[in-house]
């Protein structure tokens, strides 16, 4: 009886989480971001929605990509009510992150063993203090949080055929979301492990069911078929970037002073500050304390929580430095700060590589929290070696806490001096009905303006 109500309590406790964590991305935008309409949510999805249809739109390409969640969320608020239109999308856009909060939390069991600590590897992306500023809220960013939740799909043993299924479904929508999701395809060997450490005998010799192995074929073909998908759309509709590349050195400085620093801060511009009048120090001994906490876990940890956190470190990384050479060409020159850089703002893919270091940071904490990854013998560190294992692992669960409790109250964003998208309705409503002729109006929007035909208004 009490292992039934144990087992129908954790469900509860995955949707208690995951409303919990759409409630904490909502309330951390404030009432005028979330009711203004943000970038290709009001410019390139709104109006290629209203050109092409809601599904030739679907993978239609953009910006060298295919972007099928976003476009989802697009037409979710064009099919109702223009006025609730950016609320819709920011509503929309917190639940799916409450969503891979919940998901995360569940498909790293196999992983972090202990629920508190899944609890706080699923709150990072929700808690992360750069969050906000751009990528939290709206449609046009949601496919950073794809990132985020891959890995651990990816790796995933699915113990029913149904559960297979729907994770290849979540697996399809997120790949064909984000194509640097492809950085974590060799996770996908993770999924497979029961086969390939000795099919059903070693399955029933660990109490595991026979054919967990063959169960991740659904996510493998999802996750093949929707990269082979971005890789063709990439190959036909190319991005286009800004000729050059950033130096190693710019690359590795601005990862310490945006995604690293930003980890802990949403101020950025006070890391630069600090550097400038201080030296690198003040960056490079938090930064290296950190980087102790991974080896060590990476060092004593099975061999699942080895391959994910250097996954999700290694993905930071990579994904800092593929947005810079897409967006930046050769960039800023990081490794050489001057005071006036302070002024900079944040970058969306700072946030990214931000939300997949702190990923990593809690697997390695979970990982040296965990007694037994110390207790095995053939040449384990000793005693000495746990303690400042599990002291370091405390102070990285200690800040990742920290940012949930100052992550309450709105911060900063891009959006915060609005325009608010429902308070142009009316005078549209009038210019439509004024003038017969009339198809379109231009409502401003964020940091661009958007396309609302009559017919949506006359709705």
């Amino acid at each position: 009886m009490e292992r039934a109500r144990g087992a129908a309590g954790v469900p509860l406790g995955v949707v208690l989480l995951g409303v919990l964590a759409t409630a904490l991305a909502w309330t951390r935008l404030g009432p005028v971001p979330r009711s203004t309409v943000w970038a290709e949510d009001g410019g390139v999805f709104l109006r290629e929605r209203i050109a092409l249809g809601p599904l030739d739109t679907l993978l239609h390409p953009y910006a060298g990509y295919v972007h099928l969640v976003p476009r989802l969320v697009v037409d979710l608020g064009y099919a109702l009510p223009v006025t609730r239109y950016a609320q819709v999308l920011s509503a929309t856009s917190c639940l799916l992150v409450g969503l891979v909060a919940a998901l995360v939390f569940v498909l790293s069991r196999g992983v972090v063993r202990s629920w508190p600590l899944r609890v706080v590897l699923a709150a990072a992306p929700v808690v992360l203090p750069l969050a906000p500023y751009e990528i939290s809220g709206n449609a046009a960013n949601l496919h950073w949080y794809a990132l985020v939740l891959v890995p651990w799909a990816f790796a995933h043993r699915s113990r029913t055929w149904r559960g297979a299924v729907g994770l290849a479904v979540v697996v399809a929508c997120a790949v064909l979301t984000e194509p640097l999701t492809v950085l974590f395809l060799p996770l996908l060997l993770l999924g497979w492990r029961h086969d390939l450490r000795g099919g059903a005998a070693g399955g029933a010799a660990r109490g595991t069911a026979p054919g967990g192995g063959v169960r991740a074929l659904p996510v493998t073909v999802a996750a093949l078929a929707g990269a082979v998908a971005q890789l063709v759309t990439t190959l036909t509709h190319p991005r286009p970037t800004v000729p050059g590349a950033p130096a190693f050195r710019d690359v590795v400085a601005g990862y310490l002073l945006r995604p690293v620093a930003g980890s802990w801060n949403p101020d950025v511009g006070a890391a630069v500050t600090a550097v400038v009048a201080h030296g690198w120090a003040v960056v490079l001994v938090p930064a290296g304390l950190l980087l102790v906490v991974l080896v060590a876990a990476v060092v004593v940890g099975p061999w699942p929580a080895r391959w994910m956190v250097v996954a999700l470190v290694l993905g930071s990384g990579a994904v800092w430095w593929a947005a810079l050479v897409a967006n930046g060409g050769a960039g800023i020159p990081w490794a050489h700060p001057v005071a006036a850089m302070a002024g900079l703002p944040p970058q969306r893919y700072a946030a990214a590589a931000g939300m997949l270091l702190v990923s990593g940071a809690v697997v390695a904490a979970a990982t040296l929290l965990d007694p037994d990854h110390w207790s095995r013998p053939a040449g384990r560190p000793g005693g000495t070696a746990r303690l400042l294992g599990s002291v370091a692992a405390c102070c990285v669960v200690a800040a990742v806490v920290t940012s949930a409790v100052f992550a309450v109250a709105p911060g900063e964003t891009r959006r915060s001096a609005g325009p608010v998208w429902a308070a142009q309705v009316p005078a549209a409503v009038e210019a439509c009905r004024t003038d017969p002729s009339l198809e379109v109006v231009r409502f401003r929007s964020a940091p661009w303006s958007s396309p609302v035909p009559c017919s949506w208004l006359e709705r």
